[in-house]
């Protein structure tokens, strides 16, 4: 199975550094929308047979265009979305933000035991993402595709492929960047493993839809 993870578009917490994750959540900006509209293009020349998307409204946003280019109708996974903030929801200071990008490398690193303050562990991160995955792709093969994408969150795309690529690891999601509309190809399976194909780090439509001003602590590399 070729599996597409694609980072949603900007939000205004992504452009204030805010840990934002209480679905619905908020939509794109303009830069965010122009960014989403980028997608078919990019990604003109895979054969998508499933798309899903999470509960947060960013990722549903996102989606749309490569929905109706496509013709999929994508499926909502709450599994999906990003990593829970917990106490740290809409801060934006330096201690909030490194107390939660730190539990995402920590995950990485296999100490799946280290949690968010008042949120989830590693344990629980896995296991609800993993599902939705499941389910996306058993929905692919049920139709025979071998193609499947999701849209869904940094800090979540990052700490999954770190622990799951079998050629990734927290030092490499620690050094890459994952912009707004990324994309992580990876082929593989669940039962048998995972491989990173490609990182595309910046937004799929090129540089001039990269905001170089926005603080985005999820999306940068340490």
């Amino acid at each position: 199975m070729r599996l597409l993870l694609i980072r949603h578009g900007q939000t205004p917490d992504n452009v204030e550094g805010k840990l934002g994750t209480v679905a619905p959540g908020v939509g794109l900006t303009d830069l965010g929308r122009r960014q989403a509209e980028a997608l078919p293009t990019a990604l003109a020349d895979e054969t998508i047979g499933a798309l899903a998307v999470s509960t947060l409204v960013r990722t549903q946003l996102t989606a749309a265009p490569l929905a109706a280019a496509t013709g999929l109708t994508p499926t909502v996974f709450d599994g999906l979305r990003e990593v829970k903030a917990g106490d740290l929801e809409d801060r934006s200071d330096a201690a909030a933000v490194t107390a939660y990008v730190g539990c995402v490398f920590s995950w990485a690193e296999g100490d799946l035991d280290a949690r968010v303050p008042g949120s989830e562990d590693g344990h629980e991160f896995f296991a609800r993402y993993d599902a939705a995955l499941a389910d996306l792709i058993a929905a692919g093969e049920r139709d025979g595709h071998e193609t499947v994408a999701a849209v869904s969150h940094g800090a979540a795309i990052r700490a999954w492929v770190g622990s799951r690529a079998v050629n990734a690891d927290d030092e490499f999601i620690r050094h890459h960047l994952l912009e707004n509309t990324g994309v992580v190809t990876l082929e593989g399976s669940l039962d048998r493993g995972w491989r990173l194909r490609t990182w595309q780090g910046l937004p799929v439509g090129g540089a001039e839809l990269l905001d170089l001003d926005a603080a985005d602590p999820t999306g940068e590399s340490y």
